[in-house]
């Protein structure tokens, strides 16, 4: 095996690039996803290491010193941070001439070619899934026949090989808490409705929802829901138990864990059995009967991405939910003590200033615990970003423009109806609307009081999100 090293590279203070994170972009509060997508294929190459450096600080300098040691780095990047990534990978080839560097994320699937262009330091990138892709690679087997990847030859012409199928039988990937173990400190990762430390897994692969905006299920994962069994799932967890004892919560990272709702029920039941905590992400039509085997088995929170409280923007971005059916699920919650991390997004098509009003309304109708306020990203590969193109939607030409200068999110799509500084303003106004209410503020208050180790980290996380919202007022400038 080539002397392999996987890196998540040094970027702005706080920006969380991570193969786990769905919008790559400093977050409100400071928080990183782990790096699931690297930390699977680091299991399937023997002595290979993981960095993730961002979340460890980790410098640029410090990156460099190691990267000199290996044969094959693989650079995990995303759209907002692939010129930066290009520049580390060039920086990386000064120092290590003869290095194999290959890129992998959704930003190189979807433009190989393009990627190749402008990161000349690289010389492959690979698409879609990518695990036995890079153990291949990690193996000697010759670029020309490794399956999946686009690459540059002696002459600088780029070539692309046929595709590699999408990994159907998903036991066979390695453990990637084990990954965790092995390479990273698990207490660098935060999330702020997530208990401390918690650790992050996919039970599967892909999402056979349609939904315009998102970003993996159209660019890496598919639309083929590929799961792992509940018994490998069951092993897993119980293995992170046993070896990682300080994790408090564990959170199921696929898109919609709930699509096969016979099995979360199943898994559901393992969890019970194993007496750990659990989270995952939901979509918001779970019946009252499955919630309630959730609860009565270790489900604490469900993340919830309710999007819009206009039915014709759900409509607009194909995303399957119904206004009236969303509201009976998210009572059923409560009722059953079940948390909801609500995530929304604004500036969607068909946004107005009415149905931004609509949704901030919705949102504190259905109180969910707390919630996540993005602004549209149409990232390349997905069907919002062509349609974004096709109606002169978008406010730059350049796809990576969907962060500014110092990593804060931005308004990239603008209508004739609605600016661009329009929806970016929005975003503090839900946030103000939401938390500033007695209600809100009154059972933040009481949770912090019931707990030192909460009350300590809501202080820090309030102090981050009056600091996100000063660097937002700096963005409008």
């Amino acid at each position: 095996m080539k002397k392999t090293l996987f890196l998540q590279p040094p970027s702005l203070d706080g920006f969380d690039g991570g193969a786990g994170s769905r919008y790559q972009a400093k977050r409100e509060v400071r928080s990183f996803w782990y790096p699931t997508w690297l930390a699977q294929p680091v299991g399937l190459i023997e002595g290979a290491r993981l960095i993730d450096a961002p979340p460890a600080d980790i410098s640029l300098k410090e990156t460099l010193e190691e990267a000199k040691k290996y044969e094959l780095i693989i650079l995990h990047t995303s759209v907002p941070s692939f010129p930066s990534d290009a520049k580390v990978a060039a920086k990386i080839r000064e120092i290590n001439p003869n290095v194999l560097i290959g890129m992998v994320g959704p930003k190189v699937a979807v433009s190989p070619r393009e990627s190749l262009q402008k990161a000349p330091a690289v010389n492959f990138v690979a698409g879609k899934e990518f695990d036995f892709t890079l153990q291949e690679v990690a193996k000697h087997v010759p670029l020309a026949e490794v399956k999946g990847i686009s690459w540059r030859d002696e002459t600088g012409r780029i070539i692309t090989n046929p595709p590699r199928p999408l990994l159907e039988n998903m036991d066979d990937l390695p453990f990637a808490s084990q990954a965790y173990k092995e390479h990273l400190r698990i207490e660098d990762y935060f999330i702020g409705y997530l208990k401390h430390p918690y650790l992050s897994i996919y039970t599967g692969r892909g999402c056979k929802s349609r939904c315009t905006f998102c970003l993996w299920p159209q660019t890496v994962g598919g639309h083929v829901y590929r799961t792992r069994s509940p018994e490998n799932v069951a092993a897993e967890i119980k293995w992170a138990k046993e070896n990682l004892p300080q994790v408090k919560e564990f959170f199921f990272d696929d898109d919609t864990f709930t699509d096969d709702l016979p099995r979360a029920e199943e898994i559901a039941r393992k969890m019970g059995k194993l007496g750990v905590i659990w989270s995952c992400n939901a979509k918001a039509n779970v019946p009252y009967k499955s919630l309630k085997i959730f609860k009565e088995n270790g489900l604490r929170l469900l993340l919830v991405g309710y999007e819009s409280g206009n039915q014709q923007i759900l409509h607009n971005i194909k995303k399957g939910m119904r206004i009236e059916v969303a509201r009976k699920f998210t009572q059923d919650c409560h009722k059953l003590g079940i948390k909801i991390h609500g995530t929304f997004i604004l500036g969607l098509p068909g946004e107005t200033h009415e149905t931004i009003a609509q949704t901030i309304q919705f949102a504190n109708e259905i109180d969910p615990h707390t919630i996540q306020v993005s602004l549209a990203a149409p990232y390349p590969g997905t069907f919002l970003y062509n349609q974004a193109k096709e109606n002169g939607w978008l406010m730059a030409e350049d796809p990576s423009a969907l962060i500014d200068e110092n990593g804060v999110q931005i308004a990239p799509l603008s209508y004739p109806h609605l600016s661009h500084q329009d929806i970016f303003n929005s975003v503090e106004k839900f946030y103000k609307k939401f938390y500033f209410r007695p209600k809100k503020i009154l059972a933040i208050l009481k949770e912090m009081f019931s707990d030192w180790e909460m009350m300590k980290r809501r202080l820090r996380e309030g102090k981050e999100f009056f600091q996100f919202l000063s660097d937002r007022k700096k963005s409008q400038h």
